[in-house]
């Protein structure tokens, strides 16, 4: 048995297990904010879209009726939701490949690219058609970016995470979420407050997408110092040693964990159709079904997201004690019997601090879900093959049932007058996980 080392007034060694985990701590510590911030930056520019819709669809979708030019500009932002699933099979494929690292890299790349052509793009007035044409190819690539980022931040965060702490750490991924939710309402909040309206139409909706250029250095900047994952370096050498490299990680996921991919998949649905519908449409729901000003809803989704972002981490951490399917049930339990009575609250008690409540709400029970959820389906799929079947489940649900949430509630709204769309579009997302969350793998690869 080798004696423990111990240097008087200096702590243990390097080689010592105890300033081997220090280290490791440290290292995890850093990627959690590294690549949380780089991430919160990218749904930034993904999500700021939605908040800015209106005035979108006023300067590019060419048509009389207003509610026919938010129809048009929501369906542009959906179509960036079209090209997750091909992200999600290159940037999660690549991950499992090239590492979590380089993958990252990539995203933040052609998240930048896609947000400057519509930064500045010219309006329709100016370059005919061709003006919602720029629109919808900087959508595109937004599309094609978020589709890998899911997969591959989580794998990132939860390979770098202690033995006890996944959901603390992969709950970041969603808390971050928050946080570019947070900046892009107190971006517009700021914009609608101190510009007129005609200001904002205008050239002020263009603000909030320079702001998100920043992505560009700050992000590259933050992924490059970062280091490989351990679990992923492992993985790489057992391959070596084996001779066992998975070439094709895509194939190899659909082939061989096809029951993975559909409890992901369904799981996935509450995962994808919660944020959408409670808290990147309420700004616009609660403007023209219950006739807030922009500034009220703008200042609730500011408030609201800070309870985002406490819930998740708070969840997340709370799923390491408890377990995930545990979090994951009382969540969606939670959402079903409360999101339509909070919707009813609303529209009879009409005023700004009956919203802000009901927003937080929102929000707090939506963190609930999500803070737990990359960790759950993190460890459905084994590390050869993580990031792609993370991708490739999360993705195909936010495409179908996610990113067409607006224009399906806007439509929904405005053609069939049925009352609080957004509520059950929630609630239908409810009985589909806790359908999956009845067969969901409890954790079995690390």
């Amino acid at each position: 048995m080798k004696d423990v080392i111990i240097n008087p007034g200096m702590g243990a060694l390097p080689g010592h297990p105890a300033s081997q985990a220090r280290a490791q701590e440290r290292s995890g510590r850093k990627a959690v904010i590294a690549a949380s911030a780089g991430n919160a930056l990218e749904w930034y520019d993904f999500t700021v879209y939605a908040l800015f819709a209106v005035y979108i669809g006023q300067n590019f979708f060419h048509n009389e009726d207003p509610t026919v030019q938010l129809m048009a500009s929501f369906l542009a932002f959906g179509l960036g939701f079209v090209v997750r699933p091909l992200g999600a099979l290159v940037l999660g494929s690549y991950g499992d490949r090239a590492g979590r690292k380089a993958a990252l890299t990539l995203t933040i790349m052609l998240m930048a690219v896609g947000t400057l052509l519509i930064a500045a793009a010219p309006p329709y007035a100016a370059i005919g058609v061709g003006a919602p044409l720029l629109i919808v190819c900087g959508r595109v690539l937004q599309g094609f970016s978020a589709g890998g980022e899911v997969g591959g931040a989580t794998a990132f965060l939860v390979e770098h995470a202690p033995e006890g702490k996944r959901g603390q750490y992969a709950s970041w991924l969603q808390a971050s979420m928050g946080i570019s939710n947070l900046l892009g309402a107190l971006v517009a909040t700021l914009v609608t407050t101190f510009l007129t309206e005609q200001q904002v139409g205008e050239w002020g909706w263009r603000i909030p997408f320079i702001i998100g250029l920043a992505i560009a250095p700050v992000g590259l900047w933050m992924r490059r110092a970062l280091d490989e994952t351990p679990h992923f370096r492992e993985e790489q050498a057992r391959q070596a040693r084996q001779n066992d490299r998975v070439k094709t990680p895509l194939l190899a996921v659909v082939r061989d964990y096809p029951k993975e991919l559909l409890t992901g998949l369904c799981m996935s649905v509450l995962w994808a159709v919660g944020p959408y519908a409670l808290i990147i449409f309420m700004p616009i729901y609660v403007q023209k079904s219950l006739g807030f000003s922009s500034s009220q809803a703008f200042v609730a989704a500011l408030v609201g997201n800070l309870f985002l972002i406490g819930g998740c981490v708070f969840s997340g951490t709370l799923s390491d004690r408890y377990g995930r399917r545990t979090m994951l049930r009382a969540a969606a339990l939670l959402l079903l019997i409360a999101v339509y009575p909070l919707m009813m609250w609303l529209k009879v008690s009409h005023t700004q601090t009956t919203l802000i409540v009901v927003q937080s709400l929102f929000c707090l029970m939506v963190a609930m879900y999500v803070g737990v959820a990359p960790a759950a389906l993190s460890e459905v799929f084994p590390t050869a093959v993580r990031s792609s079947g993370m991708s490739l489940s999360y993705n195909t649900a936010v495409t179908i049932l996610g990113g067409f949430a607006p224009a399906i509630l806007t439509w929904i709204t405005y053609t069939t007058g049925v009352a609080f769309a957004p509520a059950l579009y929630v609630m239908g997302a409810c009985v589909v996980a806790l359908v999956a969350l009845t067969v969901l793998p409890q954790g079995r690869h690390g």
